[in-house]
């Protein structure tokens, strides 16, 4: 149940602020944390293969 609580909780406080925002500016920082995630699996990915060689 705490569980729950927690997440609805994290969920508020994640989706709230985008929704007050004009979609362009949401959509630009939707678009910038994509690109760092893609970045990161990337090197991530890399690193790993690097490490079995």
């Amino acid at each position: 149940m705490i569980f729950l609580v927690a997440a609805f909780l994290l969920l508020g406080v994640l989706v709230g602020p985008p929704a007050q925002l004009p979609p362009a500016v949401t959509f630009s920082a939707a678009a910038v944390i994509a690109a760092w995630l893609l970045v990161f699996t990337v090197r991530e990915r890399t690193r790993r293969n690097r490490k079995r060689s």
